[in-house]
């Protein structure tokens, strides 16, 4: 039977504290400062093979918005959600609900495993 702990989500402060790390995926970053992001489609041999089999790409391109793309930059090992968030409260002082925003965004990065804690 599993503990009651593994199921509970994190405080606020618990989840500040957290240090989100980049998958090892390809990225590139363009002229506008937005990220693009090169998925792969598929994590197994058959479903590799099967793209090869039907000539298509293994991988597909995530495009970050510029707030997305600005949180992947800092997504590096070193920076914890509590020095992101920070980063976005300083970069997009005028944007509402960033706390919010950023915790859904990367709830939703881990939920795909772009990033991990």
């Amino acid at each position: 039977m599993k503990s009651k702990q593994t199921n509970r989500k994190p405080s606020i402060s618990e989840f500040l504290s957290f240090i989100p790390v980049r998958a090892d995926y390809k990225w590139s970053v363009d002229e506008q400062g937005l990220v693009h992001i090169e998925v792969p489609k598929f994590q197994s041999n058959l479903g590799k093979k099967l793209c090869r089999l039907v000539r298509r790409k293994e991988t597909f391109t995530a495009d970050m918005d510029r707030l997305g793309s600005l949180v992947w930059l800092h997504c590096d090992g070193k920076n914890s959600v509590e020095d992101i968030l920070q980063v976005l409260e300083k970069e997009y002082s005028d944007e509402k609900d960033l706390d919010q925003r950023l915790f859904l965004f990367l709830r939703q990065m881990n939920n795909l495993n772009y990033i991990s804690y």
